[in-house]
């Protein structure tokens, strides 16, 4: 199927769309997306805005939708970029690391194919080539990738001690019969026992029951443990202050699921 190329003036609404998404502002941009579709509705081109807005909301599952048909868009190294990171945060690891692969042929100098393909191939296991592609995305964009804190495993586990010491006397309570568990990564058996799966990324995760969900009959245990995982923790840490108040911010938010708290819940209790 032929599609006309979009217009001088659709183009510049696409990069104002690509402007919203850098500023965050997701709503506005998935709102200018939507009167553009209106008018091209399946142009491969605004399939691949509309996988970025996806993936920007949290929709990988339809990200991955509409990239069906986009093969033919102007830019086919984003095109197999945004599939690539649809595929990864559907814990599809291999699927990423292809795709991904796919776009760095097309342009080596893709800062944030070389991150998403690093992120895949930890989760493989790779970690040596995933260190390669780590550093070649911090050599291409800094600003966008800078070196993630070095903390040793010994140090890591000092640290979350000291930090669940300092917690509120009520969230201390709680962990009393609830352990901390460090992990380098969430374990994909983990991330995909949800549908859609949870994304790798993940800084933290309580799993068991929530309180809400107990009766008096329940069998005596431990109701389950909160996680943390080191590498990706380490990866959105500037230094060892930040590090800590994301320990304790993670902790506070999981024991908020123990408490039966959604995502809007925990908003307002100021633990999201």
């Amino acid at each position: 199927m032929d599609y006309e190329t979009l217009s001088e003036t659709e183009w510049k609404r696409v990069d104002r769309i690509w402007q919203l998404l850098d500023e965050d502002e997701t709503e506005s941009a998935r709102r200018e997306l939507d009167a553009l579709l209106g008018n091209r509705p399946g142009h491969p081109d605004l399939r691949i805005v509309d996988a970025a807005v996806s993936l920007e909301e949290g929709n990988a599952p339809h990200a991955l939708d509409v990239l069906k048909g986009a093969e033919r868009s102007a830019d086919p190294a984003l095109f197999f970029h945004l599939r690539a990171l649809s595929k990864y945060e559907l814990v599809r690891f291999e699927q990423a690391r292809d795709d991904a692969g796919r776009a760095l042929a097309i342009r080596p100098d893709m800062a944030e194919a070389h991150d998403l393909l690093a992120r895949a191939l930890e989760h493989l296991g790779k970690h040596e080539l995933a260190e390669e592609h780590a550093a070649e995305a911090r050599a291409l964009d800094p600003d966008a990738f800078p070196e993630p804190l070095e903390v040793s495993d010994e140090e890591f586990d000092r640290l979350v001690e000291e930090n669940l010491r300092e917690l509120p006397g009520p969230v201390r309570r709680h962990l009393e019969d609830l352990p901390v568990l460090v992990e380098p990564l969430p374990r994909r058996e983990v991330l995909a026992s949800e549908q859609p799966p949870l994304t790798p990324d993940l800084l933290g995760l309580f799993v068991g029951r929530h309180l809400l969900q107990r009766t008096h009959g329940d069998l005596p245990g431990i109701p389950g443990a909160i996680y943390l995982f080191r590498r990706n923790l380490l990866r959105v840490c500037a230094d060892r202050e930040e590090l800590a108040r994301e320990v304790r911010t993670t902790v506070q938010h999981e024991i908020g699921h123990l408490l039966g708290l959604d995502e809007d819940d925990l908003d307002r209790w100021g633990l999201a």
